[in-house]
């Protein structure tokens, strides 16, 4: 299901008014979707993805093993995140683990970023997005509607 919504960005002293559509990714947008992870991964700073990430990534994607969410202006991503779907104790249901997430930085401040996470909690199915984060992420998110504390969320590589 696709959303279309208005949402503004601001250009010096002028707002500007885009067209936002609000949709589940499909192969459609892997391109953009390309961009906005190497984006991603730079600002933080981390190594790109290789093909051989993207292969798998996509893979998964195909399988809806993940579920991407994105907001275009027109043809072109302009912010996105993803759902990992999976059984929680937390409220024995179907819970959502809930990752990259970006907004471009001249869409950000404009409302996107609110509509996408609300966007993709929707059409997830999910009951419940769970997000692991930064300290320095930390107040972004609960501006977004995370504001339960699940402790701090660690990972186990072998």
């Amino acid at each position: 299901m696709k959303r279309k919504e208005r949402a503004a960005s601001h250009c010096g002293d002028v707002a500007l008014q885009y067209d936002m559509e609000y949709l589940r990714v499909t192969e459609r947008q892997y391109e953009g979707l390309r961009e906005l992870h190497a984006a991603y991964k730079w600002e933080i700073g981390e190594n790109a993805p290789s093909e051989e990430d993207f292969t798998r990534l996509f893979g998964a994607v195909d399988r809806g093993e993940i579920l991407f969410f994105g907001c275009a202006e027109g043809d072109r991503l302009v912010g996105c995140c993803s759902v990992s779907p999976v059984f929680s104790t937390y409220d024995y249901g179907r819970s959502g683990l809930f990752e990259d997430f970006y907004i471009l930085p001249e869409w950000r401040h404009s409302g996107i970023a609110r509509e996408l996470v609300r966007y993709a909690f929707r059409e997830s199915g999910v009951s419940t997005l769970i997000v692991g984060s930064a300290e320095c992420d930390r107040d972004m998110y609960v501006s977004l509607g995370f504001v339960t504390e699940l402790g701090h969320m660690l990972a186990f590589q072998d």
